[in-house]
């Protein structure tokens, strides 16, 4: 077996690497060949109910394009049927709550989750994976606000309206509702890190949506508390959302490792904000299907930022979308590692 290489880690934790570390969101999937032919066979779900076939999805993308890690390919909606949540993910949708929340009476029937008992498959997957990789795994759960605003909307929500009124005018049911999920998020990620996941990151893809004021009354305790319960896990832990600028800095007094980008913050930007963390992004997914000559400026331009400050991992300001190459990811790993191995050398003369 290779050799194990760290420098994802070492990036997590500041300390000095040899190339910056690539991985991308979502890279596990839709735009793999050999994944739409296993999606031909199985459903999402089906996949991450079999783990030998979901351990080969995951690792697929590290062969494929020797990215620095691995990201357990699973859905942010996967521990919730186990506390009494009836989700489908429907093709072309997204997650679909055939229950959806509307008051006090259904946050009190949402039970707990028992991970050995309930999502015994993802434990197993992360076993089979850490016998397998050379590169740490990344493992991850979707955070309170963003599991909810599928809760209460039913499904996926351009404005979130239904989540926000809901937390306005039902705030003890709000609050109960954040604290059963944080509890099911606790006692989910100890389990993957127990399994074998040497990172975790905590998706709230849609937090954005809030204004600060709000953030830090209706969610940023709740995040508060998770961070602390998994801080003693000993694991790197990452947060993420999409339009969330205005929320960095609060995210940046977490307990937790790592920031993530999205496209629309450049990273300089950030660090002129105070954000000293490690901080990991943020090429815009679309810029991929620009021609090479626009990738490779934008990556180097990404990475000369990163490499201002220690704690710097290359990713895409958000997922890998279906019609994204390849080879395109491939050869932009490939840029990354090179380029960013020349500029430490360079900066230690």
């Amino acid at each position: 077996m290779s050799e194990f290489n760290d420098q994802f880690l070492k990036a997590c934790r500041q300390e000095e690497i040899k190339h910056v570390p690539v991985w991308y969101m979502r890279q596990a999937g839709r735009s793999q060949p050999e994944y739409r032919e296993l999606k031909k066979k199985y459903s999402l779900e089906e996949i991450t109910h079999r783990p030998e076939t979901c351990a080969y999805v995951t690792k697929l993308p590290v062969d494929q394009y020797n990215n620095d890690a691995a990201i357990l390919y699973k859905d942010i909606m996967t521990p919730l049927p186990a506390i009494g949540v009836d989700v489908e993910i429907k093709a072309g949708i997204g997650p679909v709550i055939h229950n959806p929340i509307e008051g006090l009476q259904d946050v009190m029937k949402l039970g707990t989750i028992e991970p050995e008992k309930d999502v015994d498959y993802v434990l197993e997957t992360i076993k089979i994976l850490r016998k397998q990789l050379t590169v740490p795994l990344i493992s991850f759960s979707g955070a309170p606000f963003t599991l909810a605003s599928y809760l209460i909307e039913g499904g996926p929500s351009k404005n979130y309206n239904k989540v926000k009124a809901f937390m306005y005018s039902q705030t003890d049911a709000w609050f109960l509702l954040m604290d059963k999920l944080a509890d099911m998020t606790v006692t989910y990620v100890k389990a993957q890190i127990q399994a074998g996941a040497q990172a975790i990151q905590i998706f709230d893809s849609w937090v954005g949506a809030l204004n600060q004021e709000d953030y830090r009354i209706f969610v940023k305790p709740i995040m508060e508390r998770i961070f602390t319960e998994l801080r003693g896990e000993g694991v790197p832990l990452i947060t993420f959302g999409v339009g969330a600028r205005h929320l960095t800095k609060d995210w940046h007094e977490l307990p937790l490792d790592v920031v993530g980008l999205d496209w629309r913050y450049p990273i300089a930007e950030a660090r002129k904000d105070g954000i000293s963390k490690t901080v990991q992004g943020n090429l815009d997914p679309c810029v991929l299907m620009a021609p090479w000559n626009v990738i490779e400026g934008k990556a180097k331009a990404i990475i000369d930022q990163g490499l201002e400050h220690p704690g710097f991992i290359f990713n895409l300001g958000h997922g890998v979308f279906p019609e994204i190459q390849p080879e395109t990811l491939k050869r932009l790993t490939s840029f990354v590692h090179e380029y960013s191995a020349e500029k430490i050398s360079e900066m230690k003369k």
